[in-house]
Protein backbone atom coordinates (compact mmCIF):
# COMPACT_ATOMS: atom_id res chain seq x y z
CA UNK A 1 0.00 0.00 0.00
CA UNK A 2 1.15 3.57 -0.78
CA UNK A 3 0.00 6.36 1.47
CA UNK A 4 0.34 10.17 0.34
CA UNK A 5 -0.64 12.25 3.72
CA UNK A 6 -0.35 15.78 4.71
CA UNK A 7 -0.77 16.76 1.23
CA UNK A 8 -3.21 19.06 -0.50
CA UNK A 9 -5.52 17.09 -2.07
CA UNK A 10 -7.71 18.00 -5.41
CA UNK A 11 -10.27 15.06 -5.73
CA UNK A 12 -11.54 17.23 -8.94
CA UNK A 13 -15.10 15.66 -8.43
CA UNK A 14 -15.59 16.82 -4.65
CA UNK A 15 -14.68 19.12 -2.49
CA UNK A 16 -10.54 20.11 -1.93
CA UNK A 17 -8.74 18.56 1.47
CA UNK A 18 -5.88 21.15 2.61
CA UNK A 19 -4.81 18.77 4.64
CA UNK A 20 -5.54 15.22 3.48
CA UNK A 21 -4.35 11.90 2.32
CA UNK A 22 -5.07 9.63 -0.95
CA UNK A 23 -4.53 6.17 -0.15
CA UNK A 24 -3.88 3.53 -2.47
CA UNK A 25 -3.56 -0.59 -2.67
CA UNK A 26 -2.58 -2.51 -5.64
CA UNK A 27 -3.75 -0.34 -8.75
CA UNK A 28 -6.99 1.20 -6.58
CA UNK A 29 -7.44 3.91 -4.28
CA UNK A 30 -8.66 2.67 -1.13
CA UNK A 31 -8.91 5.85 0.41
CA UNK A 32 -9.37 9.64 -0.24
CA UNK A 33 -10.02 12.19 2.91
CA UNK A 34 -8.87 14.74 5.52
CA UNK A 35 -6.35 13.68 8.27
CA UNK A 36 -3.70 11.18 8.06
CA UNK A 37 -4.73 7.41 6.59
CA UNK A 38 -5.03 4.90 9.73
CA UNK A 39 -3.90 1.98 7.96
CA UNK A 40 -0.48 0.80 7.30
CA UNK A 41 1.44 0.96 4.15
CA UNK A 42 4.27 3.21 2.54
CA UNK A 43 4.46 6.52 3.76
CA UNK A 44 4.52 9.67 1.43
CA UNK A 45 4.86 12.83 3.10
CA UNK A 46 3.14 15.41 1.18
CA UNK A 47 3.42 18.47 3.18
CA UNK A 48 4.33 21.21 0.16
CA UNK A 49 2.63 18.85 -2.25
CA UNK A 50 -0.32 18.92 -4.34
CA UNK A 51 -2.50 15.75 -5.42
CA UNK A 52 -4.31 15.84 -8.09
CA UNK A 53 -6.03 13.04 -10.60
CA UNK A 54 -2.70 11.97 -13.46
CA UNK A 55 -3.74 14.16 -16.76
CA UNK A 56 -5.31 12.40 -19.63
CA UNK A 57 -4.07 13.26 -23.04
CA UNK A 58 -6.92 13.07 -25.18
CA UNK A 59 -5.25 13.72 -28.67
CA UNK A 60 -1.62 13.33 -29.94
CA UNK A 61 1.11 12.26 -32.51
CA UNK A 62 3.61 10.42 -31.32
CA UNK A 63 6.06 9.69 -34.27
CA UNK A 64 5.80 13.25 -35.16
CA UNK A 65 8.16 13.21 -32.41
CA UNK A 66 10.86 12.41 -35.19
CA UNK A 67 10.08 15.33 -37.00
CA UNK A 68 9.63 18.42 -34.87
CA UNK A 69 9.97 21.92 -36.51
CA UNK A 70 9.20 21.85 -40.30
CA UNK A 71 7.38 24.51 -41.65
CA UNK A 72 7.68 26.71 -38.33
CA UNK A 73 5.62 29.28 -40.30
CA UNK A 74 3.22 27.30 -42.30
CA UNK A 75 -0.62 27.17 -41.80
CA UNK A 76 -2.20 23.22 -41.19
CA UNK A 77 -2.06 23.01 -45.12
CA UNK A 78 0.92 24.03 -45.82
CA UNK A 79 2.95 22.36 -42.61
CA UNK A 80 1.15 18.90 -43.69
CA UNK A 81 2.08 19.24 -47.48
CA UNK A 82 5.64 19.86 -46.01
CA UNK A 83 5.81 16.97 -43.56
CA UNK A 84 3.71 14.46 -45.80
CA UNK A 85 6.98 13.07 -47.72
CA UNK A 86 8.50 13.04 -44.47
CA UNK A 87 6.44 10.86 -42.93
CA UNK A 88 6.32 8.60 -45.94
CA UNK A 89 9.44 6.85 -44.69
CA UNK A 90 8.67 6.53 -41.26
CA UNK A 91 9.21 2.40 -40.37
CA UNK A 92 8.48 0.69 -36.60
CA UNK A 93 11.95 1.51 -35.36
CA UNK A 94 11.48 4.79 -36.12
CA UNK A 95 7.78 5.06 -34.03
CA UNK A 96 8.73 3.33 -31.21
CA UNK A 97 11.98 5.71 -30.97
CA UNK A 98 9.39 8.36 -31.15
CA UNK A 99 6.92 7.01 -29.19
CA UNK A 100 9.50 6.08 -26.61
CA UNK A 101 10.37 9.78 -26.37
CA UNK A 102 6.97 10.93 -26.67
CA UNK A 103 5.79 9.04 -23.54
CA UNK A 104 8.16 9.61 -21.46
CA UNK A 105 7.95 13.62 -22.13
CA UNK A 106 4.26 12.65 -21.06
CA UNK A 107 5.05 11.05 -18.34
CA UNK A 108 7.44 13.71 -16.66
CA UNK A 109 4.59 16.57 -17.76
CA UNK A 110 1.99 14.47 -15.18
CA UNK A 111 0.31 12.48 -17.72
CA UNK A 112 -1.12 9.48 -16.55
CA UNK A 113 -3.12 7.98 -19.83
CA UNK A 114 -2.58 9.03 -23.37
CA UNK A 115 -4.08 8.87 -27.04
CA UNK A 116 -2.45 8.64 -29.79
CA UNK A 117 -3.70 9.01 -33.48
CA UNK A 118 -1.64 7.15 -35.45
CA UNK A 119 -2.77 7.34 -39.75
CA UNK A 120 0.04 6.72 -41.59
CA UNK A 121 1.06 3.72 -42.73
CA UNK A 122 3.92 3.29 -45.55
CA UNK A 123 3.73 0.05 -46.70
CA UNK A 124 6.49 -2.73 -45.82
CA UNK A 125 7.66 -0.57 -42.69
CA UNK A 126 7.30 -3.15 -39.94
CA UNK A 127 3.98 -3.26 -37.78
CA UNK A 128 3.75 0.92 -36.85
CA UNK A 129 0.61 0.33 -34.75
CA UNK A 130 2.59 -2.62 -32.36
CA UNK A 131 6.07 -0.52 -32.02
CA UNK A 132 4.22 2.17 -30.05
CA UNK A 133 1.90 -0.09 -28.10
CA UNK A 134 5.34 -1.66 -26.85
CA UNK A 135 6.54 1.76 -26.31
CA UNK A 136 3.90 2.55 -24.01
CA UNK A 137 3.94 -0.29 -21.97
CA UNK A 138 7.99 -0.16 -21.58
CA UNK A 139 7.07 3.54 -19.86
CA UNK A 140 4.17 2.23 -17.97
CA UNK A 141 1.67 5.16 -19.29
CA UNK A 142 -2.31 3.69 -19.94
CA UNK A 143 -2.65 3.91 -23.82
CA UNK A 144 -5.47 4.14 -25.83
CA UNK A 145 -4.00 3.76 -29.20
CA UNK A 146 -6.28 5.29 -32.31
CA UNK A 147 -5.86 2.86 -35.56
CA UNK A 148 -6.13 6.17 -37.87
CA UNK A 149 -6.41 6.32 -42.02
CA UNK A 150 -6.54 8.03 -44.90
CA UNK A 151 -7.73 6.64 -47.84
CA UNK A 152 -8.23 10.14 -50.22
CA UNK A 153 -5.25 11.23 -52.05
CA UNK A 154 -4.72 13.96 -54.16
CA UNK A 155 -5.64 12.15 -56.91
CA UNK A 156 -8.67 11.68 -55.18
CA UNK A 157 -9.35 15.37 -54.46
CA UNK A 158 -7.75 14.94 -51.21
CA UNK A 159 -4.61 16.78 -49.46
CA UNK A 160 -2.05 13.56 -48.45
CA UNK A 161 0.24 12.74 -51.57
CA UNK A 162 -1.20 9.00 -52.93
CA UNK A 163 1.86 7.30 -52.04
CA UNK A 164 0.56 7.86 -48.16
CA UNK A 165 -2.82 6.38 -48.78
CA UNK A 166 -4.65 2.88 -48.43
CA UNK A 167 -7.14 1.77 -49.84
CA UNK A 168 -10.75 1.04 -48.20
CA UNK A 169 -10.53 -2.59 -47.66
CA UNK A 170 -7.13 -2.12 -46.47
CA UNK A 171 -8.19 0.13 -43.46
CA UNK A 172 -11.10 -1.73 -42.58
CA UNK A 173 -9.31 -5.09 -42.21
CA UNK A 174 -6.41 -3.47 -40.53
CA UNK A 175 -8.54 -1.80 -38.65
CA UNK A 176 -10.81 -4.85 -37.02
CA UNK A 177 -7.97 -6.59 -36.51
CA UNK A 178 -5.86 -4.11 -34.47
CA UNK A 179 -8.97 -3.41 -32.36
CA UNK A 180 -9.41 -7.54 -31.89
CA UNK A 181 -5.49 -8.04 -31.22
CA UNK A 182 -5.22 -5.29 -28.71
CA UNK A 183 -8.26 -3.38 -27.01
CA UNK A 184 -9.01 -4.77 -23.80
CA UNK A 185 -12.42 -3.53 -22.38
CA UNK A 186 -11.99 -3.98 -19.24
CA UNK A 187 -12.06 -1.71 -15.94
CA UNK A 188 -8.42 -1.81 -15.27
CA UNK A 189 -7.24 -1.59 -19.30
CA UNK A 190 -3.78 -0.79 -19.89
CA UNK A 191 -4.87 -0.43 -23.71
CA UNK A 192 -7.77 0.35 -25.49
CA UNK A 193 -8.50 0.99 -29.11
CA UNK A 194 -10.46 3.57 -31.16
CA UNK A 195 -11.37 3.51 -34.67
CA UNK A 196 -9.73 7.13 -36.37
CA UNK A 197 -10.20 8.23 -40.05
CA UNK A 198 -7.97 10.99 -40.34
CA UNK A 199 -9.61 14.02 -41.40
CA UNK A 200 -12.63 15.70 -44.02
CA UNK A 201 -9.80 15.96 -45.95
CA UNK A 202 -8.26 12.68 -46.30
CA UNK A 203 -10.67 10.14 -45.92
CA UNK A 204 -13.61 9.28 -48.45
CA UNK A 205 -17.41 9.71 -46.93
CA UNK A 206 -17.21 5.98 -47.92
CA UNK A 207 -14.93 5.24 -45.04
CA UNK A 208 -16.17 7.48 -42.58
CA UNK A 209 -19.23 5.72 -42.65
CA UNK A 210 -17.74 1.90 -42.90
CA UNK A 211 -15.50 3.35 -39.83
CA UNK A 212 -18.12 4.35 -37.97
CA UNK A 213 -20.15 1.31 -38.04
CA UNK A 214 -16.80 -0.93 -37.61
CA UNK A 215 -16.17 0.65 -34.47
CA UNK A 216 -20.01 0.43 -33.40
CA UNK A 217 -19.99 -3.12 -33.68
CA UNK A 218 -16.62 -4.11 -32.51
CA UNK A 219 -18.06 -1.52 -29.20
CA UNK A 220 -14.89 1.14 -29.41
CA UNK A 221 -14.97 4.57 -29.90
CA UNK A 222 -14.37 6.66 -32.75
CA UNK A 223 -12.18 9.66 -33.18
CA UNK A 224 -11.14 12.22 -35.59
CA UNK A 225 -9.63 15.56 -36.90
CA UNK A 226 -12.58 18.50 -37.28
CA UNK A 227 -13.37 21.52 -37.96
CA UNK A 228 -9.78 22.93 -37.31
CA UNK A 229 -8.72 25.55 -39.65
CA UNK A 230 -11.02 27.87 -41.99
CA UNK A 231 -9.04 26.65 -44.64
CA UNK A 232 -10.76 23.36 -43.50
CA UNK A 233 -14.48 25.17 -43.93
CA UNK A 234 -13.52 26.23 -47.45
CA UNK A 235 -12.57 22.76 -48.54
CA UNK A 236 -15.56 20.75 -46.84
CA UNK A 237 -18.07 23.41 -48.39
CA UNK A 238 -16.15 23.03 -51.95
CA UNK A 239 -16.27 19.08 -51.38
CA UNK A 240 -18.98 18.58 -49.77
CA UNK A 241 -21.76 21.67 -49.69
CA UNK A 242 -21.61 22.01 -45.59
CA UNK A 243 -19.21 22.84 -42.62
CA UNK A 244 -17.62 20.23 -41.07
CA UNK A 245 -19.41 19.33 -38.34
CA UNK A 246 -22.53 19.33 -40.89
CA UNK A 247 -20.86 16.78 -42.95
CA UNK A 248 -19.60 14.66 -39.64
CA UNK A 249 -23.30 14.23 -38.63
CA UNK A 250 -24.45 13.30 -41.72
CA UNK A 251 -21.36 10.55 -42.03
CA UNK A 252 -23.11 9.21 -38.15
CA UNK A 253 -19.71 11.01 -36.61
CA UNK A 254 -21.43 12.63 -33.95
CA UNK A 255 -22.84 11.05 -30.48
CA UNK A 256 -21.40 9.57 -27.27
CA UNK A 257 -18.91 7.47 -28.67
CA UNK A 258 -17.24 9.72 -30.49
CA UNK A 259 -14.52 12.67 -29.57
CA UNK A 260 -13.12 15.31 -32.42
CA UNK A 261 -9.95 16.77 -32.35
CA UNK A 262 -9.53 20.58 -32.71
CA UNK A 263 -13.43 21.83 -32.96
CA UNK A 264 -11.93 25.50 -33.33
CA UNK A 265 -14.11 26.56 -35.58
CA UNK A 266 -17.72 25.86 -33.90
CA UNK A 267 -20.82 27.67 -35.24
CA UNK A 268 -23.62 28.16 -32.28
CA UNK A 269 -25.44 25.09 -33.86
CA UNK A 270 -22.69 22.69 -33.87
CA UNK A 271 -22.01 23.31 -30.42
CA UNK A 272 -25.49 22.95 -29.21
CA UNK A 273 -25.17 19.51 -31.50
CA UNK A 274 -22.07 18.89 -29.44
CA UNK A 275 -23.86 18.98 -26.27
CA UNK A 276 -26.86 17.48 -27.57
CA UNK A 277 -25.05 14.52 -28.38
CA UNK A 278 -22.32 14.28 -26.53
CA UNK A 279 -19.49 14.16 -28.89
CA UNK A 280 -16.39 14.76 -27.11
CA UNK A 281 -13.66 17.54 -28.19
CA UNK A 282 -9.98 17.35 -27.78
CA UNK A 283 -9.01 20.48 -26.88
CA UNK A 284 -5.09 21.70 -28.41
CA UNK A 285 -4.31 25.31 -27.47
CA UNK A 286 -0.84 25.14 -28.51
CA UNK A 287 -1.15 23.38 -31.55
CA UNK A 288 -3.89 25.67 -32.55
CA UNK A 289 -1.73 28.73 -31.78
CA UNK A 290 1.24 27.21 -33.89
CA UNK A 291 -0.29 26.79 -36.90
CA UNK A 292 -2.49 30.02 -36.29
CA UNK A 293 -5.54 28.04 -36.56
CA UNK A 294 -7.55 30.05 -33.83
CA UNK A 295 -8.95 29.61 -30.64
CA UNK A 296 -11.48 27.49 -29.78
CA UNK A 297 -14.84 27.94 -28.17
CA UNK A 298 -13.61 26.21 -24.51
CA UNK A 299 -16.19 28.36 -22.35
CA UNK A 300 -19.42 28.64 -24.40
CA UNK A 301 -18.64 24.38 -25.10
CA UNK A 302 -18.79 24.00 -21.60
CA UNK A 303 -21.39 26.37 -20.63
CA UNK A 304 -23.83 24.00 -23.00
CA UNK A 305 -22.86 21.07 -21.19
CA UNK A 306 -20.51 19.57 -23.99
CA UNK A 307 -17.56 17.23 -22.77
CA UNK A 308 -14.11 18.55 -23.65
CA UNK A 309 -10.84 17.13 -22.53
CA UNK A 310 -7.20 18.26 -23.00
CA UNK A 311 -4.85 17.19 -25.76
CA UNK A 312 -0.75 18.49 -26.58
CA UNK A 313 -1.28 17.41 -30.42
CA UNK A 314 1.36 15.99 -31.95
CA UNK A 315 5.06 17.39 -31.44
CA UNK A 316 5.43 18.44 -35.26
CA UNK A 317 3.26 20.99 -34.50
CA UNK A 318 3.40 22.09 -30.70
CA UNK A 319 6.98 20.96 -30.52
CA UNK A 320 7.83 20.32 -26.77
CA UNK A 321 4.57 21.11 -25.30
CA UNK A 322 4.35 19.23 -21.74
CA UNK A 323 0.68 18.11 -21.18
CA UNK A 324 0.62 20.27 -17.83
CA UNK A 325 1.36 23.41 -19.75
CA UNK A 326 -1.59 23.00 -21.79
CA UNK A 327 -3.78 23.24 -18.80
CA UNK A 328 -1.97 27.80 -18.01
CA UNK A 329 -2.46 27.64 -22.52
CA UNK A 330 -5.88 26.66 -22.15
CA UNK A 331 -6.47 29.04 -19.55
CA UNK A 332 -4.63 32.16 -21.08
CA UNK A 333 -6.55 31.50 -24.49
CA UNK A 334 -10.07 31.53 -23.44
CA UNK A 335 -9.44 34.76 -20.94
CA UNK A 336 -7.63 36.13 -24.37
CA UNK A 337 -10.97 35.90 -25.75
CA UNK A 338 -13.44 36.39 -23.27
CA UNK A 339 -12.20 37.95 -20.75
CA UNK A 340 -10.71 36.91 -17.08
CA UNK A 341 -13.37 34.82 -15.82
CA UNK A 342 -13.95 32.86 -18.84
CA UNK A 343 -11.82 30.06 -17.75
CA UNK A 344 -10.57 29.37 -14.13
CA UNK A 345 -7.75 27.18 -13.23
CA UNK A 346 -9.83 24.59 -11.39
CA UNK A 347 -12.08 23.78 -14.99
CA UNK A 348 -8.99 23.49 -16.48
CA UNK A 349 -7.48 21.18 -14.20
CA UNK A 350 -10.91 19.53 -14.71
CA UNK A 351 -10.69 19.46 -18.72
CA UNK A 352 -7.23 17.70 -18.45
CA UNK A 353 -8.73 15.35 -16.00
CA UNK A 354 -12.21 13.86 -16.21
CA UNK A 355 -13.05 15.96 -19.08
CA UNK A 356 -10.75 13.59 -21.11
CA UNK A 357 -11.74 10.55 -18.79
CA UNK A 358 -15.09 11.68 -20.76
CA UNK A 359 -13.73 11.77 -23.88
CA UNK A 360 -12.64 8.52 -23.75
CA UNK A 361 -15.09 6.75 -21.81
CA UNK A 362 -13.61 6.05 -19.04
CA UNK A 363 -14.89 8.47 -16.28
CA UNK A 364 -16.36 5.88 -13.97
CA UNK A 365 -12.33 4.44 -14.21
CA UNK A 366 -10.20 6.99 -14.42
CA UNK A 367 -9.64 11.07 -14.31
CA UNK A 368 -10.59 12.02 -9.99
CA UNK A 369 -9.36 10.44 -6.91
CA UNK A 370 -12.28 8.30 -5.53
CA UNK A 371 -12.25 5.35 -3.86
CA UNK A 372 -12.20 2.73 -6.01
CA UNK A 373 -10.89 4.39 -8.97
CA UNK A 374 -7.72 3.22 -10.60
CA UNK A 375 -4.72 4.56 -8.65
CA UNK A 376 -3.68 7.08 -11.81
CA UNK A 377 -2.45 9.61 -9.28
CA UNK A 378 -0.20 12.84 -10.15
CA UNK A 379 2.25 14.47 -6.99
CA UNK A 380 3.34 18.35 -7.11
CA UNK A 381 6.14 20.08 -5.68
CA UNK A 382 3.80 23.66 -4.65
CA UNK A 383 6.73 24.31 -1.71
CA UNK A 384 9.78 26.74 -2.68
CA UNK A 385 9.22 29.62 -4.67
CA UNK A 386 5.58 28.15 -5.72
CA UNK A 387 4.74 28.35 -2.10
CA UNK A 388 4.49 32.07 -2.70
CA UNK A 389 0.83 31.33 -4.34
CA UNK A 390 -1.68 30.67 -1.61
CA UNK A 391 -3.55 28.56 -3.77
CA UNK A 392 -1.94 25.85 -4.51
CA UNK A 393 -3.86 25.08 -7.99
CA UNK A 394 -3.12 28.64 -8.92
CA UNK A 395 0.67 27.76 -8.32
CA UNK A 396 -0.33 24.47 -11.16
CA UNK A 397 -2.16 26.36 -13.49
CA UNK A 398 -0.84 29.99 -13.68
CA UNK A 399 3.09 29.94 -14.01
CA UNK A 400 5.70 27.18 -14.75
CA UNK A 401 4.49 23.72 -14.48
CA UNK A 402 5.70 23.10 -10.76
CA UNK A 403 7.84 19.99 -10.15
CA UNK A 404 6.39 16.75 -10.01
CA UNK A 405 7.58 14.91 -7.19
CA UNK A 406 5.53 11.48 -8.28
CA UNK A 407 3.57 10.07 -10.86
CA UNK A 408 1.45 6.80 -10.25
CA UNK A 409 -0.12 4.73 -13.01
CA UNK A 410 -1.89 1.83 -12.32
CA UNK A 411 -0.52 1.72 -9.04
CA UNK A 412 2.97 1.90 -10.48
CA UNK A 413 4.97 4.31 -9.85
CA UNK A 414 6.57 5.90 -13.22
CA UNK A 415 8.21 9.22 -12.01
CA UNK A 416 9.50 10.05 -8.97
CA UNK A 417 11.37 13.22 -7.78
CA UNK A 418 11.25 14.61 -11.62
CA UNK A 419 12.71 10.98 -13.08
CA UNK A 420 11.55 8.44 -14.67
CA UNK A 421 11.49 5.23 -12.82
CA UNK A 422 10.55 2.72 -15.74
CA UNK A 423 12.60 3.26 -18.17
CA UNK A 424 16.12 5.67 -18.17
CA UNK A 425 14.92 9.08 -19.15
CA UNK A 426 18.07 9.51 -21.25
CA UNK A 427 17.44 6.52 -23.26
CA UNK A 428 14.18 7.75 -23.61
CA UNK A 429 15.97 11.16 -25.16
CA UNK A 430 18.46 9.31 -27.39
CA UNK A 431 15.80 6.76 -29.04
CA UNK A 432 13.73 9.80 -30.06
CA UNK A 433 17.34 11.36 -31.41
CA UNK A 434 17.76 8.09 -33.55
CA UNK A 435 14.53 7.99 -34.75
CA UNK A 436 14.66 11.61 -35.89
CA UNK A 437 18.07 11.34 -37.57
CA UNK A 438 16.84 7.69 -39.35
CA UNK A 439 13.51 9.25 -40.32
CA UNK A 440 15.49 12.04 -41.87
CA UNK A 441 17.80 10.59 -43.82
CA UNK A 442 15.68 7.57 -45.00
Amino acid sequence: MIVIENAYVAPVVGAEIPDGHVAIEGNRIVSVGAGPYPGAGERVDGRGRLVTPGLVNTHHHLYQWASQGLAPDGTLFEWLVASYPVWARMDAEVVHGAATAGLAWLALSGCTTTTDHHYVFPKGRGDLFAAEIQAAAEVGLRFHPCRGSMDRGRSQGGLPPDEVVETLDEILAETEAAVRKYHDPLFDSMVRVAVAPCSPFSVSGDLMRQAAALARDLKVRLHTHGAETLDEDDHCKEQFGMLPVEYLESLGWLGPDVWIAHSVHLTDADIARFAETGTGTAHCPSSNGRLGAGIARVSELLRAGATVGLGVDGPGSAEFIPLAGEIRQAMLMQRARYGPQALTARQALEIATIGGARCLGRETEIGSLEPGKLADVAVWRVDGPYAAAADPIVALGYGQTPPLARLIVNGVTVVEDGELRTVSGEAAGAAGARAHARLLRS
